[in-house]
């Protein structure tokens, strides 16, 4: 299995649709909603691979972009805008949630390939999950979620670290992967569920 393209596709679908209901929530005209869904999805990969001195793998690759072309117009024909917070549902919690993982695991990855110290792989997985989020709120002038939004940075981070530190011990493998992504997952959804919050000054 394949799992930076099986992880790539997920944070793609899960992160338009974050997006494609931000523009929504925001009134923009589809225009704008396709630019803020293609932010969302594609900005933190962009950014990771700028860092890395690559062209954004979106630039060389059809599937990023058309993902993200498919996500919106499937979402656009569900109606899923019209769904009364969505943002809310479980359900979109769980996509979410698995954008986050799947983002984190793939930018962590990516600074694997490069040989990057273990920093250089946490923040590369962390930017690679959060950086979309970060410029499309930005974008819409207001503060980036990640920065007062219970611990979803915190779970980005928690994967890149435990990837970086199986990496050292040379353990790195489908199956150890496969753990951090799920106990991960676990850990986002169930503080979702409690509530959980950084401690604040």
């Amino acid at each position: 299995m394949n799992f930076f393209f099986f992880a790539d596709i997920i944070g793609i679908a899960a992160f338009t649709i974050s997006g494609m209901l931000t523009g929504v929530r925001y009134k923009l005209d589809i225009l704008g909603i396709a630019i803020v869904s293609m932010l969302t999805a594609l900005g933190g990969g962009m950014v990771r691979d700028g860092l890395i001195g690559k062209i954004p793998f979106a630039f060389s690759e059809y599937y990023p972009s058309l993902t993200v072309i498919t996500v919106l117009a499937l979402s656009i024909v569900l109606k899923l805008y019209k769904k009364e917070e969505i943002e809310r549902k479980f359900l979109f919690v769980i996509s979410d949630t698995l954008g986050l993982v799947a983002f984190s695991i793939t930018g962590a990855l990516v600074g694997i390939a490069q040989e990057l110290n273990s920093f250089g792989i946490i923040i590369l997985g962390f930017l690679t999950a959060v950086g979309g989020g970060i410029i499309r709120d930005i974008l819409l002038n207001r503060v980036p979620a990640i920065l007062t939004h219970d611990v979803y940075g915190t779970i980005a981070l928690l994967v890149s670290l435990a990837l970086a530190l199986i990496h050292l011990t040379g353990m790195l493998n489908n199956y150890t992967i496969m753990a951090v992504g799920s106990t991960t997952l676990v850990l986002r959804l169930i503080a979702y569920k409690k509530a959980w919050q950084l401690p604040k000054l």
